[in-house]
């Protein structure tokens, strides 16, 4: 499935979203909405890193001042999810602008996650604060070739996140089975 048969389907919006949100803490204006289509919901923002979950040589305390050691998903032993390792897309906590669970998502949805004609897929593994969207996994910002340093890293812009609905892998650290249903739910949603 290519950058560009995705970005298609996700060229207008339907914004489900009761407002919009912030990428970033010190932004002061909330420019992104999650939009939806019937198989999806999406949005266009930056990636922060998340460097959260189980504590390896590059997350921890002295890699990422903002080091927490749990996820808000776990994986199927009940431990927190390694970011250094798993591919994995933040949402939002659920609030009154909008609540994932209510769109269909879950811990272990699959998630297209788009970048510079780079198609990679993830998988829903924590949630952030409220207000801010646009933040994905160590691991997934190095498959996607941006910076994955918790702190200097990152992309500014041009990421585009497709979560598709009733989609739960299990275990949830399954790359294998994130690929394998990504690229199945990709294919349905471009109508191949």
């Amino acid at each position: 499935m290519t950058a560009g048969e995705l970005l298609a389907e996700v060229r207008s919006c339907r914004q489900i979203s009761r407002g919009k949100y912030r990428t970033d803490a010190g932004s002061a204006k909330a420019t992104v909405p999650v939009c939806a289509t019937g198989d999806a919901v999406f949005w266009k923002a930056d990636m922060d890193i998340d460097c959260d979950g189980r504590r390896t040589k590059v997350c921890n305390k002295k890699t990422d001042p903002y080091f927490q050691p749990q996820t808000a998903f776990t994986s199927s032993r009940g431990k927190p999810l390694d970011s250094a390792a798993l591919p994995f897309v933040v949402v939002p906590a659920p609030s009154r602008t909008w609540d994932y669970r209510k769109s269909g998502l879950t811990g272990g949805s699959v998630v297209a996650v788009i970048y510079e004609g780079r198609v990679r897929y993830a998988v829903i593994g924590d949630t952030g604060p409220a207000g801010i969207i646009g933040e994905g996994s160590y691991a997934l910002a190095e498959e996607l070739s941006i910076d994955p340093h918790p702190t200097t890293g990152g992309a500014a812009s041009g990421v585009t996140y497709i979560a598709f609905k009733d989609s739960r892998i299990s275990p949830i650290e399954s790359r294998a089975k994130a690929e394998s249903r990504g690229e199945e739910l990709a294919r349905a949603f471009v109508g191949r």
